[in-house]
């Protein structure tokens, strides 16, 4: 897995991922001291809607749920989460107010990729990637997936999770999300194993 300078985080993660702060952040003239920080964590979600439906509260316990089942040691900030997939790391942003969440993961520094690249990862998110995505923002090539909050399943989130893992593991391979493989081959069915395991881990431990 590439590895990256713990300043690339602090200096472009919130801006990218907290849509409510993005502006913000860019023009917040401390932001240079969230290059001190250990970690990339999200420690500055933006502030709380007034009011969540029901509805909405009941998924995102829903997707914590999902994650705390992933990584018992997952941060939660807010309606945000920073977890570790089999060292990998992962963030959920919701926004409430817009009816949106998003999972991503940092794959690679633009500027590090090779020639030829960026066209092979238009072609993956034509084929190969599915419902997880690659995109680029703050000079970081991603891992994104995007849904409605207001429509997502615990599926439809334990899939998006396992997808958007599974594009930053295969970026430079086969660029795939695992979901579906041609020519008969053994992905798929390892896949839909990986999301079976991670549902009845989520069941036992909605039941304990």
């Amino acid at each position: 897995m590439l590895r990256f300078p713990k300043t690339v985080f602090a200096a472009c993660g919130l801006a990218l991922m907290l849509p409510g702060a993005a502006v913000a952040q860019q023009a917040a003239p401390e932001a240079p001291k969230a290059a001190e920080e250990e970690e990339f964590l999200l420690d500055e979600a933006p502030a709380a809607p007034a009011e969540v439906t029901p509805e909405i509260t009941a998924i995102l316990e829903q997707m914590d749920q999902v994650i705390k089942a992933l990584d018992a040691g997952a941060e939660r900030t807010g309606n945000s989460w920073q977890f570790t997939l089999q060292e990998r790391t992962m963030l959920v942003v919701t926004d409430t107010n817009a009816g949106r969440m998003r999972i991503i993961t940092p794959i690679a520094m633009v500027e590090d990729l090779p020639d030829g690249a960026m066209q092979r990862l238009m072609q993956a998110n034509f084929d190969t990637a599915l419902d997880a995505r690659y995109a680029v923002a703050q000079n970081l090539v991603w891992g994104a997936f995007i849904h409605p909050l207001d429509t997502l399943t615990q599926r439809d989130f334990a899939a998006g999770i396992l997808q958007t893992h599974a594009i930053g593991e295969t970026f430079g391979t086969t660029f795939s999300s695992g979901a579906i493989s041609y020519g008969g081959g053994d992905s798929s069915a390892i896949y839909e194993e990986q999301l079976k395991a991670l549902l009845e881990d989520i069941e036992r431990n909605a039941s304990t």
